[in-house]
This record gives C-alpha cells, structure tokens and sequence, in this order.
C-alpha cells in the first residue's frame, strides 16, 4: 500500500494506574466506575481517594450505561489526519445516571443531538487492547 493510501491510525488511551479497571471493564463492555464504601457517591475520572469525602475505600462497580447530554460539540474541521474520514462528529459530556460525568461522544447523526437528549452506552473496538465507550441516543 502507497504511504498516500495507508490508513492513519486513530491516538488510543494511555492509562494510567488508576484507571485500568475502567478500561479493562470496556473491554467486556461494561461500564466500571469507582464507588466509595465511606459516602455511597460514584466518580470519574478515576483517583486513588473518594472526592467527595477523601475516603480511600472504594470498589468498581458497573454503571448501568444511561444518562443525558450535558453539553457536546459538533466537530467540522479535521484536527488530527485519522479523523479525516469521521467529519462531523459529536464530542459531548454525558452525564450518567449514576452521577459523573464522562467525556465520549455521541454516535448518532449531528443534527440529532440535543443537551439534555437520553443517551445509552455501546461499545467499541478501538485496537485489540483498547475498546470505547461511546454513547447513542435513547429516541
């Protein structure tokens, strides 16, 4: 293949510790988020400590993938060569059920998408490590 039709690969997530359940939890496409033992509140990102009462005991719990639209953008220009193709595209901040709020985007057709529209999770494959959480509206 000529290097002019070589296809550009997309930047992937560089994980960092603390965030490796989240990622290894979209790989079985779930949605993992840190719970804390000590106020029962949910975050994201991920941290080593509770935000919201500093406790250090927490668990991974899946999230059930539903939220609304908070805020997004609709992206006409190309910013990086390998998104060339995905012109216009949806960057949103989706606020989950479960509180946090997540920046992904939103794979249905821009002109649908609406702050404060119901959004659900779908998954995908990125790289054979990596697979993303991407959201989808709820009609």
């Amino acid at each position: 293949m000529a290097n002019a039709e070589k296809k550009l690969e997309k930047p992937l997530p560089r994980p960092a510790p603390e965030s490796r359940p989240f990622w290894e939890g979209t790989k079985q496409k779930k949605l993992m988020l840190p719970h804390c033992d000590q106020c029962g509140q949910f975050w994201f990102p991920p941290s080593q400590r509770c935000p919201h009462c500093l406790s250090l005991n927490f668990q991974w719990r899946e999230a059930k993938g539903e939220g609304r639209i908070y805020s997004f953008v609709v992206y006409h220009r190309v910013y990086h060569p390998a998104f060339e193709g995905d012109v216009p595209y949806v960057v949103a901040i989706v606020e989950l059920d479960e509180g946090p709020r997540i920046l992904t985007n939103i794979v249905d057709a821009p002109e649908n998408v609406r702050c404060d529209a119901r959004v659900r999770v779908r998954f995908e494959e990125a790289s054979p490590e990596f697979v993303l959480p991407k959201f989808t509206l709820l009609s």
